[in-house]
């Protein structure tokens, strides 16, 4: 700021006026002092300007990795946040994604809130989160009270695997995400009553576990597709996996989707550029990342009057990993 006075010529208390957008300061001088913060590149301290107002105008994104998901995420939360007069941190560990270890969004959310941070979007939370500031859970954890965006996972799961039913498939295999996170168990869920409604019992050894991690589902894929009587068609519970289900398929010298038809959850980009293109569930990521943003300024302001929970509806994408099988079985 000292800076700033020297290069206009004026005082320091006149500097911060204008940088504060009190009034007594001429047309000309809030001019001449704005072209030297131009010139200077001058920005005020976020934590001085925190403990002045007791407002940052920053909101914080928490995740616990860089994926294509989160990537679509954060173009939704960036284009609601434009020209809104709040910046935004985003804040990650690098550790990988079989290390983290839990609390990891807690922990996260201590070091940003209140200081740093007015409030922040947190990115399917393991667990359930508290803060001294406002937060808003994109993906929450079962059970969660925490104000939350998400997709419709149950309808979605349903509409997928009732595709494959349509399409004749009866040996069904899911590879299922984190059983913590309300999306996954919402996944399964959809996948077991889409079966029930249709009759077919649901074959406990062809539901298999993963993470939402891609690299889980590869040894999941391949017991799935080794087996004496493997599948006709898998249900990833993401994309991520979906797209390594089809690795492994090439792997085994498998035809996608001749001997195996695959649907993913997600509609992430790589799924329409798969060779060939993935079936998948599309749940706007970027919608859900906007509608976030949108809460958490509101309720950061303390003007929200919508529901806590947002729940955006699911399409289903079809595209080139699904067809009949080759023998299609009696109901």
């Amino acid at each position: 700021m000292s800076d700033v006075a020297r290069a206009a010529g004026v005082s320091t208390a006149t500097v911060s006026r204008v940088v504060n957008g009190h009034y007594g300061v001429s047309a000309s001088t809030t001019a001449q002092v704005r072209s030297a913060i131009e010139r200077l590149g001058y920005e005020s301290s976020l934590v001085a300007s925190s403990l002045r107002r007791s407002r940052t105008n920053v909101l914080g994104l928490v995740t616990h990795s860089f994926q294509s998901y989160t990537a679509e995420v954060l173009k939704g939360v960036m284009r609601a946040l434009g020209r809104s007069g709040f910046d935004l941190i985003v804040y990650a560990n690098s550790d990988l994604y079989e290390t983290y270890s839990e609390g990891w969004e807690q922990r996260h959310l201590n070091r940003l809130s209140g200081t740093l941070t007015d409030g922040c979007i947190v990115v399917t939370p393991w667990a359930g989160v508290t803060s001294r500031t406002p937060v808003v859970a994109i993906d929450p954890a079962r059970d969660s009270t925490t104000p939350s965006v998400t997709a419709d996972n149950l309808s979605g799961a349903i509409t997928a695997v009732e595709h494959l039913l349509r399409l004749g498939h009866r040996r069904i295999g899911f590879i299922a995400g984190r059983s913590r996170l309300a999306a996954a168990w919402s996944r399964e869920e959809g996948y077991r009553k889409a079966l029930a409604a249709a009759g077919v019992p649901v074959d406990p050894t062809l539901v298999c576990r993963g993470s939402f991690n891609p690299e889980s589902a590869a040894p999941l894929a391949r017991d799935l597709l080794e087996r004496a009587d493997p599948p006709t068609a898998i249900f990833a519970a993401s994309d991520g996996m979906a797209l390594k289900v089809l690795e492994v398929a090439r792997q085994l010298g498998l035809a996608v989707p001749g001997d195996l038809s695959v649907v993913g959850f997600d509609n992430i980009p790589e799924s329409a550029l798969a060779e060939p293109a993935l079936t998948t569930v599309d749940q706007s990521m970027c919608q859900l990342g906007y509608e976030a943003a949108r809460m958490l300024k509101s309720l950061v302001i303390g003007d929200w009057e919508g529901p806590r929970q947002i729940v955006l509806p699911t399409s289903l994408q079809v595209r080139g990993t699904t067809a009949a099988p080759k023998s299609i079985p009696d109901l």
